[in-house]
């Protein structure tokens, strides 16, 4: 629901952030034992990724207007979310954002035919969204002081679909001229090496595994937790 037009302009974009790949960690991670024929290759596109790649991310703070049962009302937009409204129970401000690998990295890695490689480049441009979240959490500290942040983002959990794309992009402005991310109409974002989300002060760190019960899940940064789900957010299920 939208009662104003937000002023887009104090988004904050982040184009000058240099990409430097850690190769001992990233070797690690792709399990290259010293001394394999294949350093030299992966060394090869990563000169290229730090040639080509520019990181990028946008961000904007925005007040917390009204707050109802199960949504919030961020500067004249309304969240439906009951986990978003809990979350931001004590909160007068939160930061909407979107970060990316960035478009050049994402059509470098269509021009490689090879399979393993274009598996490596596929890491290459976690390493550059990566950096790009940190830069962005850097700038976001440096210049708010917001104290313990936690974050939620769409399609995490069913209490807030993917579908919650749309507000968060209206929020921010012009995100596909800004940092080159623009979203498919089912709500994914090109480059898909991409995240959006909200940033909020908390007093314990939250994260939506603790409410999500899928299994076998790579991503999971911390155990569900049922309890949690029936104590501070009143659901008993999902």
């Amino acid at each position: 629901m939208l009662s104003s037009q937000p002023d887009r302009s104090l988004a904050k974009v982040l184009t000058d952030i240099p990409l430097q790949v850690d190769r001992a960690e990233l070797r690690r991670n792709l399990r290259l034992k010293p001394g394999s024929h294949h350093l030299a290759e992966l060394d090869h596109l990563i000169d290229q990724a730090e040639q080509i790649g520019k990181p990028k991310a946008m961000l904007r703070m925005v007040y917390i207007d009204k707050k109802g049962e199960n949504w919030v009302q961020l500067d004249g937009r309304r969240l439906i979310s009951r986990v978003l409204r809990v979350n931001l129970e004590e909160a007068q401000r939160a930061f909407i954002f979107v970060a990316t690998a960035g478009v050049e990295l994402d059509t470098w890695a269509k021009t490689i035919s090879d399979l393993l490689h274009r598996f490596w480049a596929d890491a290459i441009q976690e390493v550059a969204l990566e950096t790009a979240r940190r830069a962005l959490h850097q700038y976001l500290v440096q210049r708010f002081h917001p104290g313990l942040l936690s974050e939620m983002h769409p399609g995490s959990l069913d209490d807030w679909p993917l579908s919650a794309q749309d507000d968060l992009f209206a929020l921010l402005g012009d995100v596909a001229g800004s940092i080159g991310v623009s979203m498919t109409e089912s709500k994914l974002m090109v480059p898909v090496k991409s995240v959006s989300g909200i940033a909020f002060s908390t007093q314990t760190h939250f994260t939506s595994c603790q409410l999500c019960p899928r299994e076998n899940c790579r991503a999971r940064q911390a155990p569900f937790d049922q309890a949690l789900f029936e104590r501070r957010y009143g659901l008993a299920s999902l």
